[in-house]
């Protein structure tokens, strides 16, 4: 596998993904196709009533640590008032000395699953250089293949476009990767997708089916797009919910969601709130 310097990496995410706000958005509201679920057994959930993540549930992604331009750690996630809250912050006296800190979480050690439904209710983090994300994958994803029958990254939701302004941030991309990571990828934008609901200041759900033959993504019980790409995953996966900072080996740098750097150290907080997390086996 090739490696590429992280801000090269960087700029060509945040180049194609110009190319397709111009050329793949399409608006949630004009969708008429709406999710059902009747038949179908709910085989997860963390509605986060409690006063603690539960960590029985919960692991921290990759272990924690060094992560794109920042440093993960569950330090930066709180359960308050029915919400799991990932902060995003620049940190002088963080595990991993000063940087910018925030989270990542995952079920990989308590529920993973082969098709289903699987949805999370969140508000999106304001802030420049970091975007949310909720999505799916197995440890097969970093193997070089030719399909992706044996596991794919499933990005139900991820948030770069917060930077762009009032007229564009309202957009959520969806995606699915394959094949490993780097220039290996197999990589499909599902679509960009402009919410009624300003969701970095409402409730929004993100949503996907997954069944043998497709994958359907939703919005708010809506269907946003339907695929096949790369051929389904037939293994199961797990859910993982986080916050990420452009750059590279924890330098942040310019990319698909702005630079992290043009925010004050001292006063920013940018908070990633989730209501919940549910899975559903197929009926």
């Amino acid at each position: 596998m090739t490696v590429f310097p992280a801000k090269f990496l960087n700029f060509m995410i945040a180049l194609v993904n110009a190319i397709l706000l111009i050329f793949n958005t399409s608006n949630v509201a004009k969708k008429d196709v709406t999710l059902d679920l009747t038949g179908y057994k709910l085989t997860f959930a963390d509605e986060f009533d409690g006063d603690s993540l539960d960590m029985t549930k919960w692991r921290a992604h990759d272990g924690g640590g060094v992560r794109k331009g920042g440093y993960w750690s569950t330090d930066l996630a709180r359960v308050e008032d029915g919400n799991l809250i990932i902060t995003t912050q620049y940190k002088d006296d963080g595990k991993n000395g000063p940087g910018w800190y925030t989270c990542g979480l995952d079920t990989s050690k308590s529920f993973q699953q082969a098709y289903g439904y699987f949805e999370c209710r969140c508000i999106l983090p304001k802030g420049q250089g970091l975007w949310s994300a909720f999505w799916m994958t197995n440890s097969n994803v970093w193997k070089v293949s030719d399909d992706a029958t044996q596991g794919a990254e499933l990005d139900i939701m991820e948030s770069p476009f917060w930077h762009l302004g009032s007229l564009m941030n309202r957009k959520i991309t969806q995606n699915i990767h394959y094949s490993g990571y780097d220039l290996d990828t197999k990589y499909k934008n599902v679509g960009i997708f402009n919410l009624d609901n300003d969701p970095y200041e409402n409730y929004n759900t993100y949503g996907l089916l997954w069944t043998p033959d497709e994958y359907v993504f939703y919005i708010n019980g809506r269907e946003t797009a339907r695929t096949a790409y790369g051929g389904v995953s037939t293994q199961p996966e797990y859910m993982i919910v986080s916050c990420e900072v452009d750059g590279g080996d924890g330098a942040p740098t310019f990319g698909w969601s702005g630079n992290i750097e043009k925010n004050d150290k001292a006063s920013f907080r940018a908070e990633y709130k989730i209501d919940y997390v549910r899975a559903y086996q197929l009926p």
